[in-house]
């Protein structure tokens, strides 16, 4: 029987690093024949877009074949309607693919994902080579993401009735409990004070050893990031997760996405400072997307976690595509009026 293909499964919270970690390892694949599995949790897929810019695959066009994404849902909830139908295609393809990488939304949970590895149609065709989780450490450090431990700690204690966990918490539990490694990611960003903390945060909630990696942008080679051999899909026991004894588990159902297209260009400097304003204003955790801009032939993407952000040019834009602004906001509750009222002003 042929080899199993081996998949790495990367997750982590909403602007972690997930898609900057698989472009760098797209670019630097060593020979490595790759496939890409991106789930998008809103229907306008973004970080697909990316990886196909990564200027590493032929321009005849076959490059997009190894690129899968599915959007508008979550894996983790999607296994068997979404997944399964995509895994029996690349499957088919197991003699042109060395290895596949599945991307999550930054809102899944990666433990359903890895049990559908022991269905028999998959089990014996790939095997789960090891889970991957990316941390914002900045975004840790202060709190945007991951509740404060001891903040709960000491609010609990003045508050029997008060909930000891969000869902936000028991999401960032859940993702570093089913970890072979954790990508401490974005350390520029923070003194090594702050590092340390976060770092001990993360051995706290891990419920085995697991090896900690730092990286600033994602920039990791592949000999780190591949090649574990942890069949996950067998030593699942070792990984609890919140959600072990639910048939089903709900995700917080006022975290929604919303998109706007716009058929306009928009000053880079100002546009960021009205995202800026609106992340104030709602409670926004990640903005993605890509940018027109005046008397310029290249795309800018823009990307943001919560009022920090970042932009680059990724590529010129194709002569038969529309110069969009394409923008993509997750966050809880969101007035998707008022986000696109504030942008068409500007």
């Amino acid at each position: 029987m042929a080899t199993k293909i081996p998949v790495t499964v990367i997750t982590g919270f909403l602007g972690s690093g997930k898609t900057s970690l698989i472009r760098h390892l797209l670019q630097n694949n060593q020979g490595r024949r790759i496939a890409v599995l991106v789930n998008e949790f809103g229907e306008l897929g973004i970080d697909g877009e990316l990886l196909k810019s990564c200027q590493v695959c032929p321009e005849d066009g076959e490059s997009d074949t190894n690129i899968f994404e599915l959007t508008n849902g979550c894996l983790c909830c999607t296994v068997q309607e979404e997944f399964y139908p995509m895994m029996q295609e690349l499957i088919k393809r197991r003699d042109s693919i060395d290895c596949i990488l599945i991307e999550t939304s930054g809102l899944a949970l990666p433990k359903p994902l890895v049990k559908a590895f022991r269905w028999q149609e998959i089990r014996n065709a790939a095997t789960v080579d090891a889970v991957i989780t990316v941390v914002d450490c900045a975004a840790v450090a202060a709190g945007t993401f991951a509740s404060d431990l001891e903040a709960i700690a000491a609010q609990r204690q003045a508050d029997d009735s008060l909930e000891h966990e969000t869902p936000l918490q028991e999401l960032f539990e859940d993702q570093l409990a089913c970890a072979d490694l954790v990508v401490l990611n974005k350390i520029d960003l923070v003194d090594a004070e702050t590092k340390a903390r976060v770092e001990e945060l993360i051995k706290q909630e891990l419920p085995r050893v697991v090896k900690i990696v730092e990286s600033n942008g994602s920039q990791l080679d592949a000999s780190i990031l591949l090649g574990f051999q942890a069949a996950v899909e067998d030593n699942l026991d070792s990984r609890p997760s919140h959600h072990d004894t639910e048939e089903d588990h709900n995700h917080d159902e006022e975290i929604i996405s919303t998109n706007l297209i716009l058929d306009r260009t928009f000053d880079p400097e100002k546009l960021q400072q009205q995202l800026e304003k609106l992340a104030q204003e709602q409670e926004i955790y990640r903005i993605k997307g890509f940018v027109a801009v005046p008397n310029k032939s290249m795309r800018l993407v823009m990307q943001g976690v919560g009022t920090r952000f970042d932009k680059f040019y990724d590529r010129p834009w194709k002569t038969e595509e529309a110069r969009q602004t394409r923008l993509v906001f997750i966050g809880r509750d969101l007035k998707s009026s008022e986000i696109e009222s504030q942008l068409v002003a500007l």
